[in-house]
């Protein structure tokens, strides 16, 4: 250990707090790793589709994983470079079918196996999702709330293809797979109708989780918005639609940070949903004026939210994923950037003494609450996470850029001089 390690873990003991078990406490929470950041959400469909359902990612720094191999070479590198054992979360759109066109409401477990096979070699779980965008029968920014019933019925069986996939995910695992719903259906402008729509995703909704799966190997997620590009006027998945649906049908609500009004944060919301809901899921993102998807950045919300899960004892009821895409910097380096912060925002609100800062609050001793809220800024967090990191085997702070940079010199530029002839699907 460090003398920097030692010195700064006295301070924080002054507190009355159990460093080593911070750590430990930790270590055991898994971080979802969204797979869509390591190809700008690309896919690997035989019959390639536009980005839609007011999705865009922006740049093209050098690099991008074209195909499932890469992909997967790609995240293996990230993973090795945060602490802890994490998770992975796919895209129904990241199938794997032999070259051949396949319809998403005809997927099967076997277009996956090698994603299966890949998570086995590393002892991880996978979390997957419907891909309701980016398809002809999308193009209207409608999906299973369209009032044409066969483009419905398409939808319906493809939710429900992947549910099937995910219990295939669970089964060989041996750990759930959470299963987030998420469409982009709305309108540009003030609707004439926000009742029907709504009727038909409730129905739809319905139909798609009438097949029961054992929770121990799949987790139903919905997950609401405010608005999107192209549904800025009215969103048929409000967040009153998929909390009440939640609340009604026994899933698990998502918040996504970047879903709400931009003067709305997730981490408000998180202790009066926990009184309702013995488990919750979240997509971790950073909006920028617009649910812009930026690589999650260790600010106040993200803090907020960790010291919010950790206060309240919460770690064993969320699930935690990412949803970012930055298509301007090295796609490995966003991945590590955004888990480690995730990460780091746990450790540092594993860091604060809870129990004392509630008892003020109860006194009416604001004045030192505010005080020790102040002074745990400049405590010297950045040694305890230097010293988390070295314990999980990871690089520190001043360290894993180094790797990603010798990665991308090694494997990721390369892929810019091959010929688009030699990629696998």
């Amino acid at each position: 250990m460090s003398s920097r390690f030692e010195s700064a873990k006295v301070q924080y003991e002054q507190l009355g707090i159990d460093v080593e078990a911070a750590f430990a406490k930790v270590k055991q929470v898994p971080i979802s790793v969204h797979c869509w950041q390591g190809d700008d959400l690309h896919g690997t469909e035989v019959i390639a589709n536009e980005l839609s359902g007011g999705i865009d990612v922006t740049g093209n720094h050098p690099g991008r994983a074209r195909n499932g191999e890469e992909l997967r070479r790609d995240l293996e590198k990230a993973l090795s470079l945060i602490p802890g054992k994490h998770r992975v979360n796919l895209h129904a759109m990241y199938a794997e079918t032999d070259s051949v066109p396949i319809e998403r409401d005809q997927l099967k477990t076997e277009h996956f196996e090698k994603w299966v096979k890949w998570a086995k070699s590393l002892g991880i779980g996978l979390d997957f999702n419907p891909t309701v965008f980016s398809h002809p029968k999308a193009a209207d920014g409608l999906t299973l709330a369209h009032p044409d019933e066969e483009i419905r019925t398409f939808w319906i069986n493809h939710c429900k293809a992947c549910r099937k996939i995910a219990a295939y995910f669970g089964e060989q695992l041996g750990t759930p797979s959470l299963v987030n719903i998420w469409v982009p259906d709305g309108y540009k402008d003030t609707p004439s109708d926000r009742l029907t729509p709504r009727k038909r995703l409730k129905e739809s909704l319905d139909a798609i989780y009438a097949d029961e799966y054992d929770p121990m190997l799949v987790l139903d997620t919905v997950e609401s918005k405010l608005f999107g590009i192209g549904s800025e006027a009215y969103v048929v998945g409000s967040h009153e639609f998929y909390l009440n649906y939640a609340n009604q049908n026994n899933k698990l609500y998502l918040l996504d940070t970047g879903h709400f009004h931009p003067t709305e944060v997730v981490s408000n919301k998180l202790s009066a949903m926990l009184l309702f809901h013995d488990q919750l899921a979240l997509h971790v993102s950073r909006p920028v004026r617009w649910d812009s998807d930026h690589v999650v950045t260790f600010d106040d919300e993200l803090r907020e939210i960790a010291i919010e899960l950790v206060r309240n004892d919460a770690l064993g009821n969320i699930h935690i994923g990412l949803d970012f895409f930055d298509a301007s910097i090295n796609r490995v380096a966003a991945w590590a950037i955004g888990t480690r912060n995730m990460a780091k925002a746990l450790l540092y609100a594993a860091l604060m003494p809870h129990r004392h800062l509630k008892q003020l609050q109860d006194e009416g001793d604001f004045t030192s609450r505010l005080a020790m809220q102040e002074q745990l800024k400049t405590y010297p967090f950045g040694d305890m996470w230097d010293e988390y990191c070295k314990r999980q085997g990871v690089p520190t702070e001043t360290e894993w850029l180094d790797v990603v940079k010798e990665y991308e010199q090694q494997v990721q530029l390369k892929r810019e001089s091959e010929s688009e002839a030699t990629l696998i699907y």
